[in-house]
């Protein structure tokens, strides 16, 4: 099995709440990475990570938003369990980046999107292949699942015009015929709408 040389993350984005940031600092602390919490101006904190061992560090600035601390960062790794710490962290929080894992003839980029791995792609000098892509089958079996209720209200609602129709062709009193047209304007609106 090839050995990774680094990890790099690319405009890897964090956006936590006061509750979250205090779990995010304990997830490293369970990872036994050690960590270091400035409190900068404006309510800013930087989080200053190293490993255990004191190899390899990563500088964590998380920006006071409204609600939400916010922490846009690019890096690279090479130590494997600040690495690892990293990856479950941008998961574990939904975090949103391209991720260059980077062998010795290859790199696996990894595209995150809230936390989950939306695509892998392969690239090397040969040139680029797609490794993996999320499809999300149950929201496309959910929008097949509407449009066919949609087209069974279109049918009930076409059976419902031609029944006022004939109605409409049977009946001779005016006040009768007003009632069916006002009947038939609102579900030729509701035929108009659906079938858009």
């Amino acid at each position: 099995m090839a050995k990774r040389l680094a990890t790099e993350y690319v405009n890897a984005k964090l956006q936590l709440t006061n509750e979250e940031m205090a779990e995010f600092i304990r997830l490293f602390e369970e990872q036994q990475i050690h960590l270091q919490v400035l409190v900068l101006d404006n309510g800013n904190q930087e989080l200053v990570l190293e490993d255990v061992a004191g190899r390899e560090e990563v500088r964590l600035t998380f920006e006071r938003q409204q609600d939400y601390y916010v922490c846009v960062l690019s890096c690279r790794l090479v130590q494997p369990r600040l690495t690892n710490a990293m990856r479950k962290a941008l998961s574990a929080f939904r975090g949103n980046a391209i991720v260059n894992r980077i062998y010795s003839h290859y790199t696996m980029i990894y595209h995150y999107k809230n936390g989950s791995v939306h695509q892998i792609v392969e690239s090397s000098k040969t040139g680029e292949r797609v490794v993996f892509e999320f499809k999300d089958t149950l929201g496309q079996l959910e929008r097949v699942f509407r449009s066919r209720l949609i087209e069974r209200e279109i049918g009930l609602l076409n059976s419902a015009v031609n029944e006022l129709l004939d109605l409409r062709n049977q009946t001779k009193e005016a006040g009768e015929i007003r009632k069916i047209d006002e009947r038939l304007t609102d579900l030729t609106r509701k035929l108009f709408i659906l079938e858009a």
